[in-house]
């Protein structure tokens, strides 16, 4: 089998590997020269619509409609476009060794692929439950979310156990989209997770009383404080029961895992500096690799409005730091300078009619203003972090576009605040007037 030879090299055809292929192109990239190596079947997509409306009962999100870059009001890039621009769109191949001294890749089916650049959008795997041996974790109907091919096994099983019991296991991200699109397509729904409240690494236990009391409202079942022990199951293997640390039992035909994820570094292991989980990096996103950068979910960089290393698992990072390398591997091309990354962490969230945003760093005192009653026909309601006298991080629910700008220049800025009492009666007045 001959080697394949290109100038660069996308390793992962997830966000980050598609709008850096969009940025490769609007610089100008040459065909023949760029390579998108995936393991997944399809052309880079948005992964969020996988938890979103790729689940809707009605007028379900189908690809191509989902391809990169219309997340972020771009163009649809569909496998057309690759071939257009003379992009190699390298799919079903998964690179199981990597040797970044000899800038060779080798796939699981023997395939050779050399590089002169590399970018490592190796984005993450999830974690299941079957890695702590879990009892009974391996039954089917026991899903996972992280590729389409994972949403299409839950779409079968949603339109097969029709209106059945759904158990959501992990009160984060996935567990609070999952079991809002659960219950919309009209089955019984059971949250269990062992923190005190939902999505603790980010909420408040005000701001997650409000999504937890507006969720019970929506007849979704909350349990708190324990986690799942152990799956009994049918004969023909499928999942019947959850078994909880705390003796409960639920019933369940289908359940659905999400309890985080692990950035997908295995491959450089040994070869790479490393920090904080991560593939360690500068504000060009490059490695301590010659000639390697790595982005998105793998990627530890310094996060220059806080003073400090980070590895931000979101897709707003995955696709700006996907462009930003391919801007600084190219200005090093041409002998030019581009300014270092400069992120703003940014984190978003839509379920029922409900959509939140949040800006910067979730640190210090909190104020919480507006209306948070789960009861109220239209909430709006956020969050400012104070500390050292100043906001580092705001939170908004029910924000208009205007609004929700507002609060990241607030994020941004970092404005002194001298009384609290008074910032939490002016609320969202207090950002509109940055």
């Amino acid at each position: 089998m001959a080697d394949k030879s290109f100038k660069y090299v996308i390793v992962g055809g997830g966000v980050a590997g598609g709008y850096a292929a969009r940025e490769f192109a609007k610089q100008g990239v040459k065909p023949g020269e760029l390579a998108i190596i995936s393991k997944e079947a399809v052309a880079p997509y948005e992964r969020p619509a996988l938890s979103k409306a790729y689940l809707f009962p009605e007028s379900p999100a189908r690809l191509p409609g989902f391809h990169v870059c219309v997340g972020s009001g771009g163009e649809r890039l569909l496998p057309e476009w690759y071939k257009e621009q003379g992009i190699e769109l390298i799919l079903s191949t998964e690179i199981t060794k990597a040797d970044l001294a000899a800038k060779t890749l080798i796939s699981a089916a023997g395939e050779t692929f050399k590089y002169q650049i590399l970018i490592i959008a190796t984005g993450s795997s999830v974690i299941k439950l079957t890695d702590f041996g879990v009892q009974g974790a391996d039954a089917k109907n026991i899903f996972y979310l992280r590729e389409i091919d994972d949403a299409d096994k839950l779409v079968e099983a949603i339109k097969g156990k029709k209106n059945g019991k759904a158990v959501i296991v992990g009160g984060g991200y996935i567990g609070l989209e999952l079991s809002a699109v659960m219950k919309i397509n009209n089955y019984d729904v059971s949250m269990v997770y062992p923190e005190p409240w939902c999505m603790p690494r980010l909420f408040t236990a005000d701001i997650a009383a409000f999504y937890e009391g507006h969720y019970q409202n929506k007849g979704i079942k909350i349990i708190k404080g324990t986690v799942a022990v152990g799956f009994t199951t049918h004969p023909n293997g499928e999942v019947k029961e959850v078994k909880l640390k705390d003796g409960r039992v639920l019933e369940a035909d289908i359940v659905v895992v999400g309890v985080g994820g692990r950035p997908l570094t295995t491959l450089f292991k040994g070869q790479v500096a490393e920090e904080k989980g991560g593939i360690k990096t500068d504000g060009y996103f490059k490695t301590s690799v010659p000639d390697v950068y790595a982005v998105g979910d793998v990627a530890t960089f310094p996060l220059k409005l806080y003073n400090e290393l980070r590895r931000v698992e979101h897709v707003d990072h995955s696709r700006k730091s996907a462009e930003q390398s391919v801007k600084a591997i190219k200005a090093s091309e041409e002998g030019k300078t581009i300014e270092e990354y400069d992120y703003l962490p940014f984190f978003y969230s839509r379920s029922f009619d409900l959509s939140w945003q949040f800006y910067g760093d979730n640190v210090g005192d909190t104020v919480l203003f507006g209306d948070n009653n789960p009861a109220s026909p239209k909430p709006k309601f956020g969050t400012y972090w104070i500390k050292d006298g100043k906001i580092f991080g705001a939170f908004l629910e029910g924000g208009t576009p205007e609004e929700n700008k507002a609060i990241a220049k607030v994020a941004r800025v970092q404005p002194p605040v001298a009384n609290p009492d008074l910032l939490k009666q002016e609320g969202l007045a207090f950002a509109a007037k940055i």
